[in-house]
């Protein structure tokens, strides 16, 4: 019999192929969906006794930090995230804009900031965005190129670093997916009516995003494909309540588009899971996510209607893994007392976990209005309860 302890990248791949490991995978900031605010890093890392540092910033627009090798050991962490060169993390360069630091990112998009106490950057103003918008606008806009080898420079050799130590690999979308970035170059209001009311021209801009992700993909993967276990996608469909457009305007305007992206990253990198992040509610969007060869669902948005833990666990655990959903970081986490979080802990991996097939994380990044003792209460609770 072999009793050897199981490594990091062991763990995952068997809750990522439904079956029970020793224990419970944990992610802390392997994607931009899965890490924590740099101002709760800091409290994470007093927490855990370890000595302060500058940590890097892996996104300057959700203010992210790359969680140190000494975080990584010392809670267990199994995830490591390849970042590729992207808006959120190359050439940014900040400018003081009155009570404001504001930011022109590589696709004429503007974030600003505020410059006292501001822990976020918001999009402030979209390029395109416009009613008298038309295809040759689409055409004559400044795309970034998604094909720049830079983008990967040395993610190779990261990634066969992270594999030689033990842990699992994720790489990155370089940007986000296809209705949200749409809405980033064009504006939301202008594109939710375009969509209603002009839907050849929304089609245009979906399709010159898919041109731009798959330029992305065909030249990562060629060099990253078998160094690589999961690749990430992200885009938001869900509200707190429902969806922000219907599933039928979903399966009709965006999905084909899903499908052609989803069938090259199986082609280019067959062994790699394909993980799919969208907020919210997105219950009744679920089966098209499978259809699309979706082998991950993050996160599980356990305080957004729809999304109950053991409902989704009954219906979908056959089919995806649940990624996230450990905690809700909405209410819990930063609001409740340490039993709660405990409590929360406990209910989520419970429903989650029998069977494989679940990672821990929190329903979305960790914030900076997480208290100390709610931190040290969450891992305590995924080590008391995260046991198979």
């Amino acid at each position: 019999m072999n009793d050897r302890p199981l490594s990091s990248r062991q763990r995952l791949l068997k809750a990522l192929t439904h079956e029970e490991p020793d224990r419970v995978p944990l992610d802390l900031g392997s994607t931009q969906v899965t890490g924590i605010h740099v101002v709760a890093y800091h409290r994470l890392r007093e927490v855990l006794g370890l000595p302060p540092v500058e940590p890097q910033i892996c996104d300057h627009i959700q203010g992210l930090a790359l969680p140190d090798t000494d975080v990584i050991e010392r809670l267990g962490v199994d995830v490591r995230g390849l970042f590729p060169l992207n808006s959120h993390n190359w050439q940014v360069v900040e400018q003081e804009d009155g009570e404001y630091w504001t930011y022109h990112d590589e696709w004429g998009i503007t974030h600003r900031k505020p410059r006292m106490d501001g822990l976020y950057y918001s999009l402030w103003k979209a390029p395109l965005d416009g009613p008298e918008l038309t295809a040759q606008d689409i055409a004559n806009h400044p795309w970034p190129r998604l094909d720049d080898p830079r983008r990967i420079a040395g993610l190779r050799q990261l990634a066969e670093a992270y594999h030689a130590g033990g842990y699992a690999v994720v790489l990155k979308d370089p940007f986000a997916g296809l209705f949200e970035m749409a809405q980033r170059i064009v504006g939301m209001e202008n594109l939710l009516v375009m969509m209603a009311s002009n839907e050849t021209l929304a089609i245009t801009i979906f399709d010159k995003l898919v041109e731009l992700k798959l330029a992305f993909w065909e030249t990562a993967l060629p060099q990253l494909a078998d160094v690589v276990d999961v690749i990430s996608q992200a885009d938001d469909y869900g509200t707190q309540v429902s969806q922000i457009i219907s599933p039928r305007m979903f399966r009709a305007q965006l999905k084909p588009r899903w499908k052609t992206i989803f069938d090259r990253l199986k082609a280019l990198a067959p062994n790699a899971r394909r993980f799919f992040h969208s907020c919210g509610n997105v219950r009744p969007l679920i089966p098209d996510y499978i259809e699309l060869g979706v082998d991950i669902l993050n996160p599980v948005h356990v305080r957004a209607a729809g999304m109950e833990p053991v409902a989704l666990k009954r219906d979908f655990g056959d089919a995806l893994v649940f990624w996230g959903g450990g905690v809700d970081t909405q209410g819990v986490l930063p609001n409740g007392t340490p039993q709660e979080v405990r409590d929360d802990v406990r209910r989520n991996i419970e429903a989650l976990a029998p069977g494989g097939g679940f990672v821990f994380n929190t329903v979305h990044n960790i914030q900076p209005d997480v208290p100390a003792e709610n931190l040290a209460a969450m891992y305590d609770a995924l080590s008391d309860y995260g046991i198979y």
